[in-house]
């Protein structure tokens, strides 16, 4: 059964750095495209990072040079470190798959649950 599942969210002050992973299974996770999404209340989700499956990598202009996305093949696992964080960046984190990388959110398939940041000014 295909699982992606979060995890590393937390509370943490402005400034401050976390990471989260996306553990996946159960889909050929190497042919897939990896992004990072978040949603804030009220606030539609938004992309925050993507991965394609040569490691190149593409940011939200709002975490550009804060947050970095990577992968590790061998493990199944997506990450984001975060770095200098701020308050707007609170918001629940959810990974997902997709087949094409850049692309509508709606055409990714495989979503997780996601997991919760909350920044502290």
């Amino acid at each position: 059964q295909v699982q992606l599942v979060e995890s590393g969210g937390g509370s943490v002050q402005a400034g401050g750095s976390l990471r989260l992973s996306c553990a996946a299974s159960g889909f050929t996770y190497n042919y897939y495209c990896m992004g990072w999404f978040r949603q804030a209340p009220g606030r539609e989700r938004e992309r925050v990072a993507l991965i394609d499956t040569y490691d190149n990598s593409n940011y939200a202009d709002s975490v550009k040079g804060r947050f970095t996305i990577s992968r590790n093949n061998t493990k199944n696992t997506l990450y984001l470190q975060m770095n200098s964080l701020k308050p707007e960046d609170t918001a629940m984190y959810y990974c997902a798959a997709g087949q094409i990388c850049y692309t509508s959110q709606r055409l990714y398939k495989y979503w997780g649950q996601g997991t919760q940041v909350t920044v502290s000014s």
